[in-house]
């Protein structure tokens, strides 16, 4: 069926809200993203297919990423007259007992993880004739009353974990595609921009700016005009992107399509890195749906508005999430980022107007369509509306993809919804903004999270990594990991960059092998300045905030490293090594007999002692011990 108009849209999303919020059997939905599939969530699938196989009461889906990832394999039963369930850490052997028991209504509350709501759509007020909620069992909580969920606030996430990807009529279901019909049908260019400034949605990719001054900017601009979408998603511990392809592809589609009304444009790009091939096969599949309903491709719902969506996938470059370094290499050049004097709004992919923007800032896009612009304004700080998708990696007990309204503080998403430091071990710092963010320590907890804010304290908002460590990171370490990174992800072509990290490297990496020497510390700094002075592009004017922030921040760490040959943290091998302490140890052997290189020796109930000659430091005594009885020396 081609869509022509909203009614057929109404009359598709009636037709099959029913069959996501109180289907006529027995509905199964799996995580199968890829954080579900890495836990093992693929095996369940399977094992409930089957299990079940021929059972036409029984109906094995597929859903993307509820964002807990410290709680996956998550699996959502639910059925006409039932409750939607979700059970956590569901493995293969447990999958039909936790099914059979959820029709049999015999629920094993240590599986279960909380309740959804009916029909949990941040847009319900749209629907004609909205679901009606279901009751609260007792002892299951709802998911917005967990810790994880309930300072979370869904808006580019709305869709993932609640729909098939790869079902467009479950998109529809959940008011897909209305926004981008409403601007189709009722609104100018002009007047979608305005919605979009009004809002105050800033890009999501790191830089932050206007979105809607970027499409009113490349609107002006003649020529044959491209809408990009970049999903090079390359910032370790980072993936938001990734999960918002994985679970809701077609929210991205739309987003691209209405900034294709507004700018003017026929021809759509979504650059992805190639580490991510379930995002590009369900892209690949949402593409395939929509022009399959007349919702991409020629002569949009008989209009003689017209878009093509091509995908490109890189090859991992860092460097590439750079703007003009991702349009160079969707050319089929090097991606090598250019200056900044001629803008890519001006010239360019294949130097015509180009707008681009990140899978997050278009995920925004509908929802602020449906909403108006006062409601997404009225989320956030004066400066930062909406909301911000982070990544919550690290030293945290509640890893995962979380959402939250601008302006909430470092210590709620790292107390309150990550849950704090895992075996009662001290918070140090958090990172923010990815290799080229900068360490926030525990003096600025407090601090409101937003775009301004982050930088007054040296760090970023980036793409949204966060990274926890605690009391037993070296700071000094992570400078030099991430310097390692960028020196190795620096295009080479200017010398700042080049030249100038893989100084700060080789200086970092003395210190940590107890080689440093007076004077380093303010080299580094000296390096820093130049590197952020004088370098090409972003890579290299952020590179050195990872050393500037824990250098202002834990200088003392470096000049224990540098004075004491002492590692505080007991991280860099050259200056530490592990003593038992004769008060503290009670002969319990646990540490011998994790010791991979035997080095440890004693009876039971006496002291131990650790030869020194045949320790690796490989630190599995430390973390063993259970009295504390192992120390850092």
């Amino acid at each position: 069926m081609k869509i022509r108009s909203i009614k057929d849209l109404e009359k598709t999303g009636i037709e099959h809200r029913k069959k996501l919020y109180y289907p006529d059997v027995i509905k199964v939905n799996i995580g199968m993203a890829s954080c579900g599939i890495a836990a093992g969530a693929k095996a369940s699938f399977e094992k409930a297919v089957t299990e079940f196989h021929g059972d036409n009461g029984i109906q094995i889906s597929q859903t993307g990423c509820l964002g807990f990832c410290e709680e996956e394999p998550l699996v959502e039963i639910l059925g006409t007259g039932k409750p939607r369930v979700i059970y956590r850490n569901i493995t293969e052997q447990k999958i039909a007992d936790a099914i059979r028991g959820y029709m049999g209504r015999n629920f094993n509350k240590k599986w279960i993880l909380g309740q959804m709501r009916d029909p949990l759509c941040l847009l319900e007020n749209h629907i004609d004739n909205p679901v009606e909620g279901v009751a609260k069992l007792d002892g299951i909580p709802f998911l917005e009353d967990i810790p994880f969920y309930n300072k979370q606030k869904k808006i580019a996430l709305r869709n993932c974990g609640y729909i098939d990807p790869d079902s467009v009529e479950e998109y529809i279901a959940r008011l897909g595609y209305f926004a981008f019909l409403k601007a189709l049908n009722e609104m100018t260019p002009g007047e979608i921009i305005e919605i979009i400034k009004k809002s105050g949605l800033r890009g999501r990719g790191g830089g932050g700016f206007s979105t809607g001054y970027k499409w009113e900017t490349c609107a002006k601009h003649e020529g044959e005009r491209y809408i990009i979408c970049n999903a090079d998603e390359g910032d370790p511990g980072a993936y938001m992107d990734r999960s918002i392809l994985e679970g809701d592809p077609h929210n991205i589609l739309e987003g691209m399509l209405i900034g294709a009304l507004a700018i003017g444009s026929s021809r759509g790009f979504i650059y992805v890195r190639n580490e991510y091939p379930l995002a590009v096969k369900r892209l690949i599949t949402a593409i395939k749906e929509a022009e399959k309903y007349g919702l991409l491709g020629d002569n949009i719902a008989g209009t003689n508005f017209s878009f093509h969506v091509k995908i490109s996938t890189g090859a991992g470059a860092f460097v590439c999430g750079e703007s003009t370094a991702l349009m160079a290499s969707l050319e089929g050049q090097v991606g090598r980022p250019r200056a900044k004097y001629v803008h890519t709004v001006e010239k360019g992919f294949r130097g015509s107007p180009s707008n681009l923007n990140n899978v997050e800032t278009y995920a925004n896009v509908p929802a602020i369509l449906l909403k108006g612009p006062e409601w997404y304004a009225g989320m956030g700080t004066e400066q930062s509306k909406g909301t911000k998708v982070f990544s919550l990696v690290g030293k945290i007990r509640n890893t995962g993809l979380v959402e939250v309204p601008m302006g909430i503080s470092l210590r709620e998403i790292v107390f309150d919804i990550g849950n704090g430091i895992p075996k009662k071990k001290k918070f140090k710092a958090v990172q923010t903004g990815g290799p080229s963010g900068g360490c926030i320590p525990e003096q600025f907890l407090d601090l409101r999270v937003d775009f301004d804010e982050l930088t007054k304290v040296g760090s970023i908002m980036g793409s949204g990594g966060m990274i926890v460590m605690d009391q037993d990171t070296c700071m000094v370490d992570v400078a030099r990991y991430f310097l390692d990174f960028l020196k190795e992800e620096s295009c080479g072509q200017c010398n700042p960059c080049r030249e100038g990290i893989k100084r700060m490297l080789e200086i970092l990496t003395d210190i940590c092998d107890g080689n440093g020497k007076e004077g380093d510390i303010e080299l580094l700094e000296e390096l820093s300045v130049m590197i952020q002075d004088f370098s090409l592009c972003g890579l290299g004017t952020s590179a050195p905030n990872p050393v500037l922030t824990t250098i202002r921040y834990f200088r003392d760490e470096y000049e224990s490293h540098i004075r004491d040959k002492k590692c505080p943290a007991g991280v860099c091998k050259a200056l530490f090594h592990y003593e038992i302490d004769a008060e503290a140890c009670n002969g319990c052997r646990l540490c011998a007999l994790k010791c991979p290189e035997e080095a440890i020796t004693g009876e039971k109930k006496k002291l131990h002692i650790l030869n020194q000659d045949e320790c690796i430091k490989c630190g599995i005594c430390y973390e063993a011990c259970k009295f504390d009885a192992i120390v850092i020396r």
